[in-house]
């Protein structure tokens, strides 16, 4: 069986239980208190880096970076009350990702390592600091809940559950985007689906949707007799009332060309949290790294010096001083140290810092 086959229960789970995660509030006011470290760090950067230095970055981006914290602010206020408009065009969610992504194709246009809107070499290693500040408010497949694009044919935004448990497509070509932990036990999916709609029918409730194949059998082929039965047609999607159900990108054999085909899309589980204005402990959704993970962590955070801003919220510790051991948050300057020099005197030295712990 592939891996990623949507017949299989435990992908069926963890497509279900991913989906879920990345359309709660928890996941949403996370990614806004890792975009505001973000903003304060670009911010700090814009104002103090010395002009002396080659790397500056753009003032301009202010304007979008804290339009983007403003959309995300407006969509948290909504999805807590139980409203999941804020994913429709032209709304708060739905906007503040389209400028995030304005971001990110002109976040450091010096022509070394840009062109056309797109990132094409290593940005220098203080720009490197900032752009991992600006990714760690990203999660991966983040736009599934989005309205669909006419433009696109009105293909579904989550075509392959690959997309979401494939480890590989959170690695880009310069940056990586973390993985989750998932629970121990993934909960089973809902007993009782609920209706069905077709490609191109209006949406009528929130939720996360199966697409399926109907099919009914026929007295002498021609006369419907007994149950209608479904069978699974694709990856869940998660859909948003009053919007237009989706297409799914097929392949005719025949011509070798991807197709657009429609599809029946059945109600698994109608999304009415928050309703009551009460946001219910999320923290599943956030799991501990796992102890070999988070040694992988550690190996990978880069050295800072003084002045430099600091990537990640942890202990850290000053190389050559090991009594130094101090809580820096994200987005913060690294410090210099106090020290005693040969003589007994103490004096501010410039140094290298190394991360020992995340918090």
């Amino acid at each position: 069986m592939n891996q990623y086959d949507m017949k299989d229960d435990i992908t069926r789970r963890k497509v279900f239980w991913l989906l879920q995660r990345l359309t709660s509030f928890t996941l949403w006011q996370t990614k806004r208190e890792a975009f505001a470290v973000f903003a304060a760090a670009y911010e700090t950067a814009v104002k103090t880096w010395p002009a002396t230095q080659p790397e500056q970055m753009p003032a301009d981006n202010l304007a979008t970076i804290y339009e983007v914290l403003g959309l995300y602010d407006k969509g948290l206020i909504e999805l807590a009350r139980g409203y999941r408009f804020i994913w429709r065009d032209g709304e708060p969610f739905n906007r503040a990702l389209d400028r995030y992504d304005h971001l990110t194709k002109n976040f450091y246009t010096d022509w070394a390592c840009w062109d056309r809107g797109a990132q094409v070499a290593p940005y220098p290693a203080k720009v490197d600091v900032l752009a991992k500040l600006m990714r760690a408010s990203e999660f991966q497949m983040e736009h599934a809940p989005l309205e669909i694009a006419q433009s696109n044919d009105d293909l579904a935004q989550l075509r392959s559950a690959a997309l979401l448990l494939d480890v590989d497509r959170y690695r880009y070509q310069f940056y990586e985007l973390s993985y989750p932990n998932f629970p121990e036990t993934l909960p089973e999916l809902p007993k009782a689906p609920g209706p069905i709609i077709f490609s191109g029918q209006e949406v009528s409730c929130d939720g996360i949707w199966e697409p399926v194949i109907v099919e009914q059998s026929k007295m002498l082929g021609v006369l419907p007799i007994g149950a209608k039965t479904f069978s699974n047609n694709g990856c869940f999607n998660y859909l948003v009332a009053k919007t237009t159900a989706p297409n799914l990108k097929g392949f005719d054999a025949t011509t070798s060309r991807a197709t657009v085909d429609g599809t029946a899309w059945r109600l698994l589980w109608e999304d009415t949290r928050y309703e009551d204005g009460v946001v219910p402990d999320e923290s599943q959704y956030f799991l501990d790294a796992r102890p070999e993970e988070a040694t992988a962590e550690l190996a990978d955070a880069p050295d800072l010096k003084t002045g430099d801003i600091c990537p990640v919220s942890g202990v850290w510790r000053a190389e050559k001083y090991d009594d130094s051991s101090i809580q820096i948050a994200a987005g913060a300057v690294m410090p210099d140290l106090m020290v005693t020099d040969n003589l007994g005197e103490k004096k501010m030295h410039w140094v290298t810092w190394h991360l020992v712990k995340r918090t």
